[in-house]
């Protein structure tokens, strides 16, 4: 049997989760400067790889190498930017949503990006991998038109941020030292 007092004691606590669930204490999500912390800790790595690997790229595309030695060096190296990609991507997916105005929005762009980036990686290393490499300029041909459309959709999958402006957390990118 309850008794008033455990009853007015309920009745405090719901108002108290009210409460905090307005203030957004109880969302759940990590703080805006936890997930941009998480964000950039997952970026920095997968920023230095994708580097690298574009610069072994430009460099394999301007060495003398046979056909075969380029499609191996290149698909091998695309196949790198896409896990990288990935694991980044699995990285920002798992810092959640941050507890923050339009925090979903935010949050699924970022790995809609990501997955954009890793696809086109993908694809890029698929069109290299089924070329011949017997007659050298139609070789490179075909390289070239996959390196332009790895470009195209490189450009293409950039996180648009003109809707997920949140005060909030673009004060959080600032703030925290992962993303400095």
């Amino acid at each position: 049997m309850r008794t008033p007092r455990t009853a007015s004691a309920g009745r405090f606590v719901a108002a108290l989760c009210a409460i905090a669930l307005l203030l957004g204490g109880c969302a759940g999500g990590p703080t805006p400067q936890a997930w941009a912390a998480a964000v950039c800790a997952a970026l920095a790595p997968w920023r230095a790889e994708i580097g690298t690997l574009t610069r072994s790229t430009q460099q394999q595309m301007t060495a003398q190498t046979s056909p075969a030695q380029a499609k191996e060096n290149l698909v091998r190296l695309l196949r790198g930017a896409e896990r990288a990609s990935e694991t980044a991507r699995q990285k920002v997916e798992a810092a959640g949503v941050p507890d923050t105005e339009k925090g979903e929005a935010v949050s699924r762009g970022f790995v809609a990006s990501l997955t954009a980036v890793r696809d086109a990686y993908g694809r890029a290393g698929a069109a290299i991998e089924a070329l011949g490499t017997g007659q050298a300029s139609e070789f490179y041909d075909g390289v070239k038109a996959a390196v332009d459309t790895l470009n195209e959709e490189y450009d293409a999958s950039s996180l648009d941020t003109s809707e997920l402006d949140s005060v909030e957390l673009r004060r959080a990118f600032d703030e925290v030292p992962e993303c400095r």
